[in-house]
């Protein structure tokens, strides 16, 4: 029995998932700590380390295990603080999906295939095509998500400069 496909059974569909908070400033970190264990449990051990691209932010990143939907109440739950910058990957045995914030740009939401594409379903590309040369390209940027790997690069940058120096010593 598919338990995703059983609407009734859904949130029992195990799934494993990846947080990535880029940038939070020191005073909500706390506040990011309950939200998060409101929605995965007490007992999350959450490291906080310096972010230095933006004076007074702290960066973490935290894997977890729960039921299909726990990605999206935790961006729900995270995106009402405004100076927030995350991506969180929610995996089951039947997709992938990507949640990114942005305090400009506010929350995206894309499905992603095997190799961690960005899908796009037959029906945005029929609405996309009714629009001009520019105004496709613009839709499509939207819907992959551009502006927001633009703005959150700068910070993934420095989550792989802290690996590769860990690696190095």
């Amino acid at each position: 029995m598919d338990l995703l496909s059983q609407p009734h059974l859904r949130a029992f569909a195990p799934v494993r998932g990846r947080l990535v908070i880029h940038s939070a400033p020191t005073a909500l970190t706390r506040h990011v700590e309950w939200a998060l264990a409101s929605v995965l449990g007490a007992g999350l051990e959450i490291e906080w380390k310096p972010q230095p691209l933006l004076a007074g932010t702290h960066r973490t990143s935290i894997e977890w295990r729960d039921g299909c939907g726990a990605g999206a109440e935790i961006a729900s739950s995270l995106r009402g603080w405004h100076y927030l910058r995350f991506e969180l990957w929610e995996e089951s045995e039947s997709e992938k999906i990507l949640f990114r914030y942005t305090p400009d740009l506010g929350i995206h939401r894309a499905v992603l295939d095997g190799a961690g594409a960005v899908m796009v379903s037959e029906n945005l590309i029929h609405n996309a095509l009714v629009y001009n040369d520019d105004e496709l390209r613009e839709r499509l940027a939207l819907t992959l998500g551009t502006s927001w790997d633009l703005e959150l690069d700068q910070f993934r940058r420095v989550e792989l400069e802290a690996i590769s120096q860990s690696q190095a010593v």
